[in-house]
This record gives structure tokens, sequence and C-alpha cells, in this order.
């Protein structure tokens, strides 16, 4: 049994819902050297320029900062570095097939800590255009706006 249970987010890429549509979601593991998941446990980790690809049947994690561990010695890891991800050999055909279509990426969106093991969760992703970018937030206010009334509306009611 795990020593930790349950699920605990350590860094989140939260422009990329604003940046990308989101086509499919996958969780994969993390191939980690032990400084790497003590600073992680620290909740230190960038994944604003991160992103992923298929080499040789293999997926991997590229340019997600994760800062070296303060107080590691030589032994510490450099803080960009390529990382192996673990997924299962249809997932990366899934996701090999979909990249090579036009227009798709591999972009991180959070990773996380589940049951005591270093996770990620990755998005196979449409980048948007600018015009895409302001018609969303256009919706998001206007649905706001209509939340805002109808609940005044039905405060004067009662």
């Amino acid at each position: 049994m795990p020593k930790e249970q349950g699920r605990k987010v350590v860094a989140t890429n939260r422009k990329a819902r604003h940046d990308y549509t989101i086509e499919d979601t996958f969780e994969a593991g993390l191939v980690l050297s032990g400084t790497e998941v003590k600073s992680l446990r620290m909740g230190r980790a960038s994944l604003v320029d991160g992103y992923g690809y298929i080499d040789g049947g293999e997926a991997w994690l590229d340019a997600v900062h994760i800062p070296e561990y303060s107080q590691g010695t030589w032994t510490n890891h450099p803080p960009r570095r390529k990382r192996k991800m673990l997924l299962h050999k249809q997932q990366i055909i899934k996701i090999s097939q979909k990249t090579k279509e036009g227009g798709y990426t591999l972009i991180p969106l959070s990773i996380y800590f589940s049951d005591g093991r270093a996770k990620v969760e990755l998005a196979v992703a449409k980048g948007k255009r600018e015009y895409d970018k302001r018609h969303a937030l256009r919706e998001r206010q206007d649905r706001r706006e209509a939340e805002r009334a109808m609940s005044s509306r039905k405060n004067l009611g009662d």
C-alpha cells in the first residue's frame, strides 16, 4: 500500500486551455531522478514552454522546468531536460497518428502525484487563432453576465 493516497497537484498549465483546443487527454507516468522527485514534492515546477513528442516509439516530455533541489549536491539534475513518459503502446500509436496530422501537438496540462507516483496529464491539442481566443473570452463574459442577471432577478423575487 502506498504511503500517500489521492491526488496532489504540483503544477498546472493554465494558459493551455486558452491557447489550444483540447481534443483528447492522457495520463502518463514520468521517469524522474531522485532530486527531481524531491523538487516536485516541494511543489516546484513550470509547464509554460513544455511540450511532448513521440520519437522511436517512445514518448518524451521536453522543456518542462523542474528547478534543482535546494539540498541536492553534485547529484542534482539539469532543470530543463528530456524526460521519458510511460504510456501504453496503443496510446503512443494513437498520439503519434494524431500529431502527424496537421496542426496537432502534444502539451502537458498538469503534473501531479497519484498515490505517490509522479504523473503528467497530456493533451492532444490544436492551436487556436487569435479570433478564436477573443470569441471564447466573449462567450465566457456573456455567460457570466447572464448568470449575474438571473441571480439578481432571483434574489429580488424572494
